[in-house]
């Protein structure tokens, strides 16, 4: 449980990203692309500043999840990330105010179970030499 709020904070992190992605697209209307204007279009995605600090918030969000992947096992980390889902939900309707019927809070509700209960098997501290060992037994 050391790692855990490492493992939170890229889950939110990556929600924001969503979330900003989100904000960005919804502000630049309707998109389409033409051969003409495909890679002007391009640009002005990325650059669009909630795409573009979307885009930041993922590298960070990749950055910590690479830091905890080094820690942790993989099989107790990765399934946090669909928390990630929850916030991003959970947010969308406060913000964008898309809808979130029984079906969806029933998700939700399974998602959170689920992470718990993978949560109170644990994790093993994973060593970095360990890991670098185990790899390159295994490529020869």
């Amino acid at each position: 449980m050391t790692y855990l709020p490492f493992i939170l904070f890229t889950v939110f992190t990556n929600a924001a990203a969503q979330l900003m992605l989100k904000a960005g697209m919804s502000s630049m209307g309707s998109i389409s692309f033409t051969a003409d204007t495909a890679i002007l279009r391009i640009f002005q995605i990325v650059f669009n500043p909630w795409v573009f600090a979307g885009l930041v918030t993922f590298v960070i969000s990749m950055a910590s999840h690479l830091y905890v992947l080094s820690k942790v096992d993989i099989s107790f980390a990765y399934p946090f990330l669909s928390l990630a889902y929850v916030a991003v939900a959970i947010f969308a309707w406060l913000v964008f105010k898309e809808d979130l019927g029984a079906f969806k809070i029933a998700g939700i509700a399974l998602i959170c179970v689920g992470t718990v209960l993978i949560a109170q098997g644990g994790t093993k501290h994973v060593e970095a030499t360990e890991t670098v060992a185990s790899l390159d037994q295994a490529r020869t």
